[in-house]
Parts: structure tokens; C-alpha cells; sequence
């Protein structure tokens, strides 16, 4: 008996788990829609009026959703896209002046080396882009995920102290990336 309210519950969760997925892709699709007809409405198709329209409907949408009494992570989740991605891309042209930089120099001061990052990331989807990210950015490479997936091994090339750089991309990288995803 105990275990039907609990299993009602838990039902409840995944289905409301669900509709809230579901009106974040709804008011991203119709985000979108508002960006391309700004765009055809402004007779230029560039990646200029596309992000005005998107920025000018994700006002609109701000002032107008509250209007309907409903409540969507949606606005929060855009802002946690955009603060990951200045994030990134500042991590991104750091790291590659870096590397630019050391490949300029007759004596380069790399140190590379490979170390175990130990994971909060749990699921396929949360490691894939986490391994990704850390990829794309110039200097480090995912090798491997541990058979447990608890441990994500990657080349880096400056390794001057493992545990800064274990740090740097679970506080960083991980972290941010989390929060965005879950």
C-alpha cells in the first residue's frame, strides 16, 4: 500500500518533467519564428536581424508570458546559455593565445600530460558534452571514460599541477555545463 502514493508521485514528476520540457521547446520554437519573421520583415536574412529578432522576441516573450499565469525555467535557461557561452569563448580565446603563443616561442614551455578528472556528470548525454567541450578548446584532448563513468581522462598540455587543472575544469567547464544542462 505505502508504495502506490509514492509511485503517483513519482509518475506526477516524470510527467511534469515532461510538460516543462515541452513548453521550454515551445516558447524556443516560437522565439525563433519571431527571430525569422523580424528578419523577412526587416528584407535582409543575416545573422545580424536574426539575432536582433531573437533578442526582440525573447523580450517580447518576457513581458508577455507572465500574462498567461504560467510559469517556464525557460527565461532562466536562455540567460544560462549566454553566461556559459561568454564563458566559453573567453576560455576558448585564452586557451588559444596560449597555445599560439607557445608555438611562436623557440623553447616551448609545454608540460603535457594526462590526468583523471573525476565526474559529477552522471548521465551519456552530460559526459558526451562535457568530453566535447574540453576538446574543442585548444591544448586539452578527452581520451577515455572510465568503465564506472565516474573518471574522464584527458590530454593537456600545459600540466604544470594536476590538481589546479582537475579544479579549473570541475569548477569551470563542468560545473557550468551542469547547471545548464540539468
Amino acid at each position: 500500500m505505502l508504495c502506490q502514493p509514492l509511485e503517483i508521485e513519482s509518475l506526477y514528476n516524470v510527467q511534469m518533467a515532461k510538460d516543462e520540457g515541452l513548453v521550454i521547446m515551445q516558447l524556443f520554437i516560437t522565439n525563433l519564428l519571431i527571430s525569422m519573421l523580424w528578419a523577412l520583415l526587416m528584407g535582409e536574412v543575416s545573422v545580424g536581424s536574426l539575432t536582433t529578432g531573437f533578442v526582440l522576441g525573447y523580450v517580447a516573450l518576457v513581458l508577455l508570458y507572465p500574462s498567461t499565469g504560467k510559469k517556464s525555467s525557460y527565461f532562466q535557461k536562455t540567460m544560462q546559455f549566454i553566461r556559459f557561452a561568454l564563458f566559453f569563448t573567453k576560455e576558448l580565446l585564452i586557451s588559444s593565445y596560449r597555445v599560439a603563443k607557445d608555438v611562436a616561442k623557440p623553447l616551448p614551455l609545454m608540460r603535457p600530460g594526462v590526468i583523471g578528472i573525476p565526474l559529477d556528470a552522471e548521465t551519456d548525454l552530460e559526459i558526451t558534452m562535457l568530453a566535447n567541450i574540453i576538446s574543442l578548446t585548444p591544448g586539452t584532448l578527452s581520451l577515455e571514460v572510465s568503465p564506472d563513468r565516474k573518471t574522464l581522462y584527458i590530454h593537456a598540455m600545459y600540466v604544470i599541477n594536476p590538481d589546479d587543472l582537475r579544479r579549473e575544469i570541475k569548477d569551470g567547464l563542468e560545473r557550468r555545463l551542469l547547471e545548464l544542462l540539468r
